[in-house]
């Protein structure tokens, strides 16, 4: 098939009317969305006045379809994002109801969205809520952390959490599944001193339960750590039998990394080493394995010589 061929003149002027009818378009298309049009946004729910002598616990799921009347810009731009992201709501009204009602707030919800939008409604209208008796509660806190040291360096000794304790109130049916409270995470590099920081609580995921305080105090206490051998003696357990038995040897040598500042205090009281008659009774074993009841949280155990004990056993 022959290809048309064009003169100058009929380029320039095929070329006049393809860019009349790009601005063309483009001019319809900016008309379009200069328009006003109905769209539908979900969104989040944020409380506040939240009544302080009773608790609450929605029926409803914290999310709701705002029929929201824009440009079509803002339509345009709805697909590609939730706008609003959120919405704050008032409970006051639960002081003396156990309802909140959205065609109450809908001129104070509007001051909160752009002001070419307009919330004409919200789906659903009414927001219902289940009410029991407010309690307090204090549970332990629990840091979530992610340390790395220098090489050499660890921590030494328990890390110090200042309060310890954090107060939730709430449902008292839903405080008594709550055992513990957790930190944000505390993120620490590098380290090989001593290190004072500050980490908020976990934000609470209900709207219902308060905490205090926000943020806890941490100590992390660091120092360098060092090669140490001990010998420790071996205690025989569950011999109920009364069984004479030989050890052979009666001690064993355990190799552990501690702390400078803990190296002299830390010796055979600390550890706890112990050979299992059942071992040998019920599974037939002609060793014992070694095992370790008791050793200091901040020690680094390496290794044990030897781990595997020989025995007699006179009847």
């Amino acid at each position: 098939m022959p290809f048309i061929r064009l003169t100058k003149v009929e380029r320039k002027r095929f070329l006049v009317l393809v860019t009349c009818l790009i601005f063309a378009m483009a001019a319809w298309l900016f008309m379009a969305l200069n328009g006003k049009y109905k769209y539908t946004a979900k969104t989040e729910l944020i409380y506040k006045d939240e009544p302080q002598n009773k608790a609450f616990k929605p029926l409803q799921p914290n999310a709701v379809d705002l029929l929201v009347e824009g440009t079509g810009w803002q339509l345009l731009f709805s697909r590609l994002r939730i706008n609003p992201q959120s919405i704050t709501v008032s409970l006051e009204k639960l002081n003396n109801r156990s309802f909140i009602l959205f065609s109450e707030q809908i001129a104070q919800i509007n001051k909160q969205l752009e002001t070419s939008q307009k919330i004409i409604s919200i789906k659903p209208d009414t927001l219902y809520f289940d009410f029991s008796k407010r309690t307090n509660k204090r549970v332990p806190i629990k840091l979530t952390s992610k340390f790395t040291f220098l090489k050499q360096y660890g921590i030494s000794s328990p890390v110090q959490l200042k309060p310890a304790y954090v107060n939730i109130s709430g449902p008292q049916e839903e405080l008594a599944k709550i055992k513990e409270w957790y930190t944000d995470t505390l993120k620490l590099a590098d380290l090989q001193k001593t290190t004072n920081a500050r980490i908020a609580i976990k934000q609470n995921n209900s709207n219902n339960i308060s905490i205090y305080p926000s943020s806890v105090g941490v100590k992390v206490p660091v120092d360098e750590f060092t090669e140490k051998t001990i010998e420790v003696p071996l205690r025989i357990i569950n011999n109920i039998d009364f069984y004479d038995i030989k050890l052979y040897p009666k001690k064993i040598k355990i190799t552990f990394l501690v702390s400078l500042s803990s190296y002299q205090e830390v010796d055979e009281d600390f550890i706890d080493a112990v050979v299992d008659v059942n071992e040998w009774k019920k599974l037939g074993h002609h060793k014992f394995t070694v095992k370790i009841n008791r050793f200091p949280n901040y020690c680094k155990l390496i290794k044990i010589v030897p781990n595997k004990i020989n025995f007699i056993i006179e009847k």
